[in-house]
C-alpha cells in the first residue's frame, strides 16, 4: 500500500508512519516542522520504503501528485495545543481549514479515490454544558456535577464556547474539517473518514503545547512540582497511539467507515488530579502536586471542559478493537523514555 501522511513528523503521524513501515507499506510523509520534528522519524529514517518532505501542504507544488500516488491518505497536519493555539489564533485557523481542504480536493483530482482519513478533535464537542452555564460560571468543577455530562456520541450539538475566545479556534477549525470532509465524500462518493480523537498518549508526545501526561511525566523526573490546572476533577479519556494507529488501519478498510464521523480512543475515564497520583507513584517521584487557577496558567479566560468522555459505539461496531496499552503501562513506558533520554 502506498500511504501518503501529512504532519507525518508530528506524534500520532510519525507513529502511523512507524506502523506502515512494519507492515511493508511505503510511507511519504510531508511535514513543515512547524510542531513535527524529524527526531520523530529518526528510527526508521533510512528505511527505503520512507520519503520524507519538508513542505507546508498549504503551498506544497506536489501535493496533486503525491496524492494521485497515494492509496491511503491520513491528514494529520494541524496547528495543535493549547499553548500553540491561544499564541497564534489567525494561523490555527487559516492553516487547519485551508490545508484540509487543499489535500480533499488533491485526492478527488486523482480520480484514484484513495481511502482519507480527516483528523478532527474531541474538542469540536465543546464544553460539554451550556453557553447559559458558562456564563454562570458553572464549568468550574464547584457547580455543575461532572456526572451529569454524557459521554459524547457523534451525533451530539457542539457546545463550542463564543468565537470571541480564542481558545475554541481550534475547535471550530476542526468543524469546519470535519463539514469539508463529509461534503466531499458525500459529493464525490469519497472514501473519507472523519475521526475525533480523544487525548491520544504515548511516544513522541511533547509536553511544551500544553498536552497534560508528558509534563506531569517530566516534572515528577524532575523532582519538580505537578503542575494541575484548576481543581483537578475535571475527567479526560487517554488512548495510547500505538492502539489509536492500529485502530486507524482497520477503520479505514471499513468501507462502512467512509462519509462518517467516528470517535477514537479508550473509555477509561480518570480526573486529572487522579492521573497526576498515579504518575507520582509510579515515577516514584517526591513532586509534590500543585494546583494552578486557569487564570495563571492561560493569557486570557480559559473555558475548561469538565468531563471529555467519548461514546466508542460507532468506533467498536467498525473495529471491534482490542486495546494492547492500558493507561498504566503507557505511563510506566514514557517514565522509562523520560529517564533514559539523552541530556539536550
Amino acid at each position: 500500500m502506498h500511504v501518503l501522511i501529512t504532519g507525518g513528523a508530528g506524534f500520532i503521524g510519525s507513529n502511523l508512519a512507524e506502523y506502515h513501515i512494519a507492515k511493508g507499506d511505503r510511507v511519504h510523509v510531508v511535514d513543515d516542522l512547524s510542531t513535527g520534528t524529524e527526531a520523530n522519524l529518526a528510527s526508521f529514517a533510512n528505511n527505503p520504503a520512507l520519503r520524507f518532505d519538508q513542505a507546508d501542504v498549504l503551498v506544497w507544488p506536489g501535493l496533486e501528485k503525491a496524492a494521485s500516488w497515494a492509496d491511503r491518505i491520513y491528514h494529520m497536519a494541524a496547528v495543535v495545543g493549547v499553548f500553540k493555539v491561544l499564541e497564534d489564533p489567525v494561523k490555527v485557523l487559516s492553516t487547519n481549514i485551508a490545508a484540509c481542504e487543499r489535500v480533499l480536493r488533491a485526492a478527488h483530482a486523482g480520480h484514484w479515490n484513495p481511502q482519507v482519513l480527516v483528523a478532527s478533535t474531541s474538542e469540536v464537542y465543546g464544553t460539554g454544558v451550556s453557553t447559559q452555564q458558562l456564563a454562570a460560571g458553572e464549568v468550574a468543577g464547584t457547580i455543575v456535577d461532572p456526572t451529569t455530562i454524557p459521554a459524547f456520541q457523534e451525533d451530539m450539538d457542539p457546545m463550542v464556547g463564543s468565537s470571541m475566545v480564542s481558545r475554541w479556534n481550534y475547535s471550530i477549525s476542526k468543524l469546519a474539517d470535519e463539514a469539508f470532509g463529509i461534503s466531499y465524500a458525500r459529493a464525490h462518493a469519497m472514501k473519507v473518514c472523519v475521526v475525533r480523537f480523544f487525548n491520544t498518549v504515548g511516544p513522541r508526545q511533547t509536553g511544551r503545547y500544553g498536552m497534560v501526561l508528558p509534563r506531569f511525566i517530566r516534572q515528577a523526573i524532575a523532582g519538580q512540582p505537578i503542575t494541575v490546572y484548576g481543581d483537578g476533577t475535571q475527567t479526560r479519556c487517554f488512548c495510547d497511539v500505538r492502539d489509536t494507529v492500529a485502530a486507524l488501519d482497520t477503520l479505514l478498510a471499513n468501507p462502512a467507515s467512509y462519509a462518517r464521523i467516528v470517535n477514537v480512543g479508550n473509555a477509561r475515564e480518570i480526573s486529572i488530579r487522579a492521573l497526576a497520583e498515579l504518575v507520582k507513584v509510579r515515577a516514584k517521584s517526591n513532586s509534590p502536586i500543585k494546583y494552578v487557577a486557569y487564570k495563571d496558567a492561560y493569557v486570557e479566560v480559559f473555558q475548561e471542559t469538565v468531563r471529555r468522555r467519548p461514546n466508542l459505539d460507532t468506533f467498536n461496531t467498525l473495529t471491534g478493537y482490542k486495546y494492547a496499552w492500558t493507561l498504566e503501562r503507557t505511563i510506566d513506558d514514557l517514565i522509562t523514555y523520560e529517564q533514559n533520554k539523552p541530556s539536550a
